[in-house]
């Protein structure tokens, strides 16, 4: 008679037990269905991420852990040289990146061209650290250009402009072409500068752009570009316009101008979607008391 009664104390236990996870099964459903609640327990915890450090003028800081590092100051196997339009028509082969790795940065080599990454990318967080010698030379655009392509596309402007004026939308921390900085946060020549850029690709209907490209830059920890939508592709002295069509994907470009920037600690993080916004009340919340209530 003991036993069956612990039989049946059992089975109501495990009878409980189902019902609970059933209860709270149903109730994650619910919360993915309608979304989250505020608070809501049943919201996924995000990814752990171990941050960074910050680099100095003399050596490189660490990126995070679940960066993408495209150069540490060792190599170049994370790039190859870029093709011209024409030579993509050609059918031209890939060839190395032919620009020179010394104590830990990547400096142009004047008229060996553009490089690019090997891979490709979308929405992305970079690190880019760039230098410019104390003896440089030239005015305008003619003083230490270079530029960071996104998609292979989209330019950020890298320029000495300590002291030295050109075109607005031509500076560094510019988007060439379309957007100035909104200051100038530039560093004198000899010292390493740093960007920190956030990129969105454009989203598209059809042939149609339902949102354009997005940047958010920070020059040497300052906001120079805030969240701006892009006109379209980079072009010069041209007014741009998105294509009717746009690849998913596209690489990280560097600008060979011709003239001696160096580059050092490139990283970046691929990025998702902005997680929902939390849908509606909790149930448990207190309603706020009316004002004059007795």
């Amino acid at each position: 008679m003991r036993e069956r009664f612990r039989g049946v104390r059992s089975l109501a236990k495990c009878g409980v037990i189902i019902l609970a996870c059933v209860s709270w099964a149903c109730g994650a459903e619910e919360s993915t269905k309608d979304g989250y609640e505020v608070h809501d327990p049943k919201r996924p915890q995000p990814v752990v991420v171990t941050p960074g450090t910050n680099s100095t003028q003399d050596a490189s800081g660490q990126p995070p852990s679940d960066a993408i590092v495209l150069f540490d100051g060792k190599d170049l196997s994370k790039w190859r040289a870029d093709k011209t339009e024409k030579q993509e028509k050609a059918g031209e082969p890939d060839k190395p990146a032919a620009w020179t790795v010394a104590e830990g940065h990547l400096a142009v080599a004047a008229g060996k061209g553009n490089i690019r990454t090997n891979d490709e990318f979308r929405d992305v967080q970079l690190h880019a650290e760039f230098w410019h010698p104390t003896d440089i030379a030239g005015n305008s655009q003619g003083r230490g250009n270079s530029g960071i392509f996104f998609m292979g596309t989209y330019e950020l402007q890298v320029l000495d402009s300590h002291n030295s004026e050109t075109y607005a939308d031509g500076m560094v921390g510019s988007m060439y072409g379309q957007y100035p900085p909104l200051v100038n946060a530039s560093r004198t020549p000899g010292q390493w500068q740093t960007y920190d850029v956030i990129f969105r690709a454009p989203q598209y209907d059809g042939e149609r752009v339902a949102k354009p490209a997005r940047m958010t830059v920070l020059l040497n920890g300052v906001v120079v570009q805030d969240n701006v939508d892009l006109l379209g592709p980079t072009k010069h002295s041209t007014l741009t316009e998105y294509p009717k069509t746009h690849p998913e994907k596209g690489p990280i470009k560097l600008q060979d101008h011709g003239h001696p920037v160096r580059f050092r600690n490139i990283w970046l993080r691929e990025l998702g979607a902005n997680p929902p916004a939390a849908a509606r009340s909790a149930k448990a919340a207190k309603k706020p008391a009316t004002v004059g209530a007795k």
